[in-house]
């Protein structure tokens, strides 16, 4: 069996996570690159990397790799998908995968005209509670599903020149916090929701600070997302069904689940394990390649990518190279 080969660049502390993840049977990790070539040296060391660049164009020109890792901020994935995709590379972009649906559109007719596979590394898609709690739902076990909500905030001390603050570097709760409620929403929906109402305070810098909104799909299903960047809130997702509720906790990297039914009784249910979750998404996407399939979930990226454009929009954000679509 051939082996996919990895190659990551960007080498921040979510790439060392993935680092250690890596243990994947049919894939090996066999690069990684950096703008400073001291860093990308130790890194390798210290994760058994074979090849260590001194520069991005490394990874992307070496003719062993498959697969990129992209896991530079998310204000520079575009360029880096790109030129990824260009050398006809996969790519395996951290979210958000793009600041705009203009700049994600661009990229997913790259990889067509290149005959190579895209996706966003998000748990919420992989993990095995939400893939059993998801088929539960279908076979109507819960009844008619109702409702899903998101809360999700995360405390960042205000300082204007952190990256979480600051528009050129794709900051904002939104960009940052918000793809993973979006996507909590969207993965359980029928379809993909309008927004019905929004509203949203925005830091002195032109960021998404907090911000509340309602969403509806054609099949009467109501999604709720509360963001806040400045105050912690319970990373809890809840949906709502005719005969249950199901609750989740940390629901980005979930393996368990409360279901509260009409009558009052409840259960917990597990699945998967929140340990897992890299090795879940990793081995997902090396699937993908060595099967020659599409980019798992790719439909509800680009359906998360296009509500958090919409967003940006209605709040007037500043969003560095942000293009109407």
């Amino acid at each position: 069996m051939r082996k996919i080969k990895w190659g990551i660049i960007g080498l921040g502390d979510i790439a060392h996570s993935f680092a250690e993840n890596f243990s994947v049977e049919n894939a090996e990790l066999v690069a990684v690159g950096s703008r400073n070539l001291q860093k990308a040296q130790d890194f390798a060391e210290k994760h058994a990397i074979p090849k260590a660049y001194g520069s991005y164009e490394g990874c992307f020109y070496d003719p062993d790799i498959d697969v990129i890792y992209i896991a530079t901020p998310n204000s520079f994935h575009y360029e880096h998908i790109l030129a990824a995709l260009k050398q006809k590379k996969h790519v395996f972009s951290e979210k958000a995968m793009m600041v705009n649906y203009s700049e994600f559109t661009e990229a997913i007719n790259c990889a067509k005209e290149n005959n190579v596979l895209l996706a966003e590394a998000m748990t919420i898609y992989h993990m095995p509670l939400y893939q059993l709690l998801k088929k539960k739902i279908q076979q109507n076990d819960f009844g008619k599903l109702k409702m899903v909500h998101a809360l999700f905030g995360s405390y960042k001390p205000a300082d204007e020149n952190n990256r979480f603050f600051n528009p050129d570097l794709g900051g904002g709760a939104l960009l940052d916090i918000g793809v993973y409620a979006l996507s909590f929403i969207r993965y359980f929906m029928s379809s993909n929701p309008d927004i019905l109402s929004t509203t949203v305070d925005l830091y002195p810098t032109g960021v998404d600070e907090q911000s509340s909104t309602l969403l509806k799909n054609k099949e009467n299903e109501v999604g709720t997302l509360s963001l806040s960047f400045r105050a912690k809130m319970p990373k809890q997702g809840v949906i709502v069904c005719e005969d249950a509720y199901i609750t989740i906790t940390d629901y980005p990297r979930a393996d368990k689940a409360t279901i509260t039914y009409s009558n009052g009784k409840s259960e917990t249910i597990t699945a998967g394990d929140t340990k897992e979750a890299m090795k879940y998404e990793i081995q997902a996407f090396t699937d993908a390649v060595a099967n020659d399939s599409s980019g798992p979930y790719m439909d509800l990226t680009e359906d998360v990518t296009k509500i958090m454009d919409t967003l940006s929009r209605e709040w007037d954000m500043n969003l560095s190279k942000h293009k109407p679509f």
